[in-house]
């Protein structure tokens, strides 16, 4: 037997209907708070960092790729790693159909980690993903915007992250930051979210909101113990 209330079709009706009311609200709220975000003030970036990719070094100007808009996601993949996060590549398994769509909105999206590329290169293939990804590891791209941190840091626990010292487990973190660029081409640095923030870029989580068990975490020892690589699930 279900564990819900079974009620007639007209008492459903009515129970959906209130609680359409509250998830208007959210909407409306939602959007007013986008609309805050795109006001944030802006900061110039004063550094023009290198990075390794598929077809050489390129700057951040460079990545851009002819567009005013660049949204980095900040992939954990330390250099001494084999494999990358498993939930940054849960939220890494929805980019590709989004990006295309993106570049339509003057928008370029590229993933950046401190691996070596041939270590991106072969982690990307494995998963049949065809998205720009780049390294960071000759810069200080991943420390400068806080994802990446020392040793010590992370023994000390104040590792600087999502805006305040934090103890954290790893000396990589998740992130995504955002870049404008110019008419001159001087590049902005507009925004940086961290943690839950992420969970807006997780479409298969959202899918898992509107069904009965919801997202089933409850139980776990954390969030995403569930969560495996798409080629690591028993078929």
């Amino acid at each position: 037997m279900p564990s819900h209330a079974v009620v007639s079709r007209e008492e459903w009706l009515v129970v959906r209907k209130a609680f359409l009311e509250k998830e208007k609200a959210f909407t409306r709220q939602r959007d007013q708070l986008s609309q805050e975000r795109q006001t944030l003030p802006w900061v110039i970036l004063e550094k023009d960092y290198v990075f390794d990719t598929p077809d050489g070094q390129k700057t951040l100007a460079d990545l851009f790729d002819g567009r005013r808009q660049l949204l980095v996601y900040h992939f954990m993949f330390g250099p001494d790693w084999d494999e990358g996060c498993k939930s940054c590549s849960f939220i890494a398994d929805h980019f590709n159909p989004a990006i295309v769509h993106l570049n339509q909105r003057d928008v370029s999206m590229v993933a950046i980690s401190r691996a070596p590329l041939s270590k991106l290169e072969s982690y990307k293939k494995r998963l049949g993903w065809d998205f720009l990804w780049v390294s960071s590891l000759r810069n200080d791209f991943n420390q400068d915007y806080h994802v990446s941190f020392s040793t010590e840091a992370i023994e000390r626990g104040d590792a600087y992250y999502n805006y305040k010292e934090k103890i954290l487990p790893s000396t990589e973190a998740p992130g995504a930051s955002v870049f404008y660029k110019d008419e001159d081409g001087t590049i902005y640095h507009t925004y940086s979210v961290y943690e839950r923030g992420l969970d807006m870029f997780i479409t298969a989580y959202h899918y898992l909101d509107i069904v009965p068990k919801g997202r089933d975490e409850g139980h776990l020892e954390w969030t995403m113990e569930w969560l495996r690589r798409h080629d690591e699930y028993d078929k």
